[in-house]
Formats: structure tokens, sequence, C-alpha cells
């Protein structure tokens, strides 16, 4: 486990400065959403994104060359992961038709701050599982978020969203998890989307973090595709996600990926 020691504490100035981040991440989505229609291909979005991205708000989009170790640099400046895949789909050719479900990953840096969050689509007539999957997830990254307080702990937060997940025949995946962000797209600490409550490092005022939980309707085994980065259901189950980058207050949390698009609080 990561230890406290690492996470950085954000300041003020790096509050304010993620707020803006986090706000114009989510704007992106707000602006492409009635591009997310059937018959419109993800690298479409991945254009109309980086063109408002670079044109409208003066962000950079931090996917775009991205290089982790063990990765080649990524190809697009967003995620576009459809159906079966859990995430890090890479726009192209694919064109959205009625009935499949796509998640939209969003990560601008702007004066040195990422801001990062995704929503799920529903194009044209989804089925009811295929609904039902995307709004648990959306209520299992807020039931995680409500969590979020001084003196909490990680393990908190991945045990709501596991509990709550499995209890409505979910899965969770466990490869890819949350993480804080600030200067850096990926920082200490890793927020798991499951585990024991009253584990892990403590929350304290100034973590700013991603919830962003993964969860699939069959298994929870995942396995890579052959471009290196997009992952999918290993039994081909859909997989639904949603992220906001929060900000550990004195009281509470403040979700800074909010903007006039962002969907309401589920309960």
């Amino acid at each position: 486990m990561h230890t406290a020691m690492s996470i950085i504490i954000k300041n003020a100035e790096d509050i304010a400065k993620m707020r803006v981040a986090g706000r114009l991440a989510s704007e992106v989505l707000d602006y492409i959403t009635p591009f997310v229609v059937p018959g419109v291909t993800t690298g479409e979005l991945d254009r109309l994104c980086h063109e408002y991205m670079v044109k409208e708000q003066g962000t950079i989009p931090a996917p775009l060359n991205y290089a982790p170790p063990g990765h080649a640099p990524y190809p697009k400046a967003i995620c576009t992961s459809i159906n079966h895949q859990v995430c890090h789909g890479i726009p192209g050719d694919r064109v959205l038709k009625s009935g499949d479900i796509v998640n939209l990953d969003i990560t601008v840096i702007k004066d040195g701050y990422h801001g990062d969050t995704s929503r799920m689509f529903l194009i044209g007539e989804a089925s009811i599982q295929a609904k039902r999957l995307s709004q648990i997830t959306y209520e299992c990254m807020w039931l995680g978020i409500e969590q979020v307080a001084p003196g909490k702990s990680l393990g908190d937060i991945g045990h709501a969203i596991q509990k709550y997940a499995e209890g409505n025949g979910y899965s969770v995946v466990r490869e890819f998890c949350g993480h804080g962000i600030g200067k850096q797209f990926h920082e200490d600490p890793q927020v798991v989307h499951y585990g024991r409550p009253g584990t892990g490092a403590k929350l304290q005022p100034g973590m700013i973090f991603t919830i962003e939980p993964m969860i699939n309707a069959g298994k929870a085994g995942i396995r890579m595709l052959g471009d290196g980065w997009t992952v999918v259901t290993k039994d081909h189950s859909l997989s639904a996600q949603w992220e906001h980058t929060v900000l550990v207050t004195e009281t509470g949390y403040e979700i800074l990926t909010q903007s006039a698009g962002t969907p309401a609080k589920p309960f």
C-alpha cells in the first residue's frame, strides 16, 4: 500500500487552479454531448474534443502522447470505451450505433494542472440491462464520493463501491483505480474501488484524487487488446465507468469536475 508520506497536499493556489482545470474537463463533456449519437465515429468525437480543448479552452489534452512505463505513447486526445471495453479505448473508425454504450474519458491540462472526468453515454435505444449498469455504476461513484471526509480512509471509499456493485450482481475491476492528481496526471494515492473499511491512507484536507469505478455486468476479469491500450472484459460482458475529481475539504468533499451539464446527484 502507498503510505500517506508520498501524497501531495494541495495549497490554496493549487486548489484554485484544480477547480479551473476540473471545470474545463467537464465542459468538454458538455460540449461533445450533442454529437454522441448513432452514426458518429469515435474518431470524429476525438477530433471535435481535441479542437474544442485547444482552440476554445486553451487546454492541452493530457492523454495525447502520454506514455506510462511499458506503454507506447497514447495516440489520441480522449478515450472512448464502447460496450465491453473497460477503459482506454482508442478513438478511430468505429461507428456508434443504437444500443451501444460508451464512456468518454477527458483529461485536460490548464496552467500546468490536470482535470480528469468521464461520463457514460447511451446511444439511441439502450437495453434495460445497459441502462441499469450505467446507473448503478454512477451510484457506485457517488457512494464512494460520499465517503470522502477528513479522518476517513481510502478503504472506506473502495468498500462502499464494492458492496453496492456486488450487491447488485456486478463485479469491480481490480487492475485499474482512481489516483491522486494535480500537476501530474497520476500521483499517489491509488484509489482502488474495493476494500475494507478503515484500511489504507487516511484522508486529509487538501488531498485531490479521482474516483472512477469500472463495473462489469459479468465477471471482473479483463484482458488487454493488441493495441497495447484498450482493455476489455474477458467474458465480453458490458462494462461501465464514471469519474469525478474530488478534493478533501475541512468538512467533507468538493467535486472539482462539475459544469452546467454535469448529471445530477442520484440520491
